[in-house]
């Protein structure tokens, strides 16, 4: 993967987050998402002070609200599964507006909504703060086996290879005439599927034998070496240990 590649979610700046080491956020960011989770779900006000930690987060590394909520929508397939949950969870009801609504589906519809976007809230946050070669290096430094950072790396890296080979050959199709509509084109379509698989394969055997030829050993280069300050740590640690304190305190409240 290329020094300059970068991810949709990237947002250049010079903030103090993100100068911060890959691996010092991975950890902060895995600590805050246990600790929300061991949260318990009746203490509401645990989870506004959560979302007001990453709103200083957010504020701090210079990412817009907007970005941020444009980014949460990935979430919207668990938000309606946890619509449902009030509907079809047997237990005690209660009504609301009229409707009888199950209590424990209630609860179970707020502990996933409200965990779930927080989690997702400090992995937009990551993702947005460090590029991905960072975050690769990051896992590479935390001591994360090596034959999964580099299934991660060469993964994120032909995802946009073979999104690419596919857009050239349905621009090809579209310059001969050709477009998909119905059932009799499948076979076309199948074809095109065929092709593409055998071409990634192909392609993914000269890139491997050129990378062992430049010297390849099944790491990735580390081109900057140094080592993250006590400070840093710190300020990394700042997070999950604010919210540990906000935890404790929804436990014995």
């Amino acid at each position: 993967m290329g020094a300059g590649h970068s991810h949709r979610l990237y947002r250049a700046g010079d903030s103090p987050v993100h100068a911060l080491p890959a691996h010092c956020k991975l950890v902060a960011a895995l600590g805050f998402v246990l600790v929300v989770v061991s949260t318990p779900r009746e203490a509401v006000w645990a989870f506004g002070a959560y979302a007001a930690l990453l709103a200083a987060v957010a504020a701090a590394a210079r990412i817009p609200a907007g970005f941020l909520l444009k980014r949460l929508l990935v979430e919207v397939p668990f938000v309606a599964f946890a619509l449902l949950m009030p509907f079809v969870v047997p237990g005690e009801r209660t009504e609301v507006l009229g409707v009888a609504l199950s209590v424990p589906g209630l609860w179970g519809a707020w502990n996933i909504l409200a965990k779930g976007t927080l989690g997702v809230a400090a992995s937009v946050l990551l993702a947005s703060t460090t590029e991905l070669r960072a975050v690769l290096l990051g896992l590479q430094r935390l001591r994360l086996p090596s034959l999964l950072v580099q299934i991660a790396s060469f993964m994120i890296r032909y995802a946009d290879v073979v999104t690419g080979e596919m857009r050239r050959m349905s621009v090809a199709r579209r310059s001969r005439g050709f477009e998909a509509r119905g059932v009799r084109h499948w076979k076309v379509l199948a074809a095109s599927a065929g092709a593409l698989f055998i071409r990634s394969y192909e392609r993914g055997e000269r890139v491997h034998l050129a990378m062992l030829s430049r010297g390849y050993t099944g790491t990735l280069p580390v081109l900057d070496d140094t080592r993250p300050t006590p400070a840093q740590w710190a300020s990394a640690a700042a997070l999950p240990v604010a919210a540990l304190a906000v935890c404790l305190l929804g436990w014995t409240l």
